[in-house]
């Protein structure tokens, strides 16, 4: 499911598709902020969002098998919940 798709099934909640896009956007945007700020954002029974860090290291390049070196980052992580697991089962 894409993001439009997703969009014409809060809809058919909502009865406005106007809405709906808004309702997710805000969604997002929040979200964003939130893991931006560093901040962790538990849904409860749907997941957790979090911000996890990955330490610099080694890598290699596959075309010419140079090393060469990955910076340290931050990268999103999601861990869902126990509710999604057993929906998903």
């Amino acid at each position: 499911m894409n993001k439009s798709e997703l969009i014409n099934e809060i809809a058919k909640n909502l009865n406005s598709k106007k809405e709906a896009e808004a309702a997710l956007d805000s969604l997002l945007a929040t979200l964003t902020q939130g893991l931006k700020k560093g901040e962790k954002i538990t849904l409860t029974g749907f997941g957790t969002f979090k911000v996890s860090k990955r330490k610099a290291r080694t890598g290699r390049n596959p075309q010419t098998g140079e090393k060469i070196k990955i910076k340290a980052r931050k990268v999103p992580q999601f861990t869902s919940g126990k509710a999604l697991k057993k929906a998903i089962e």
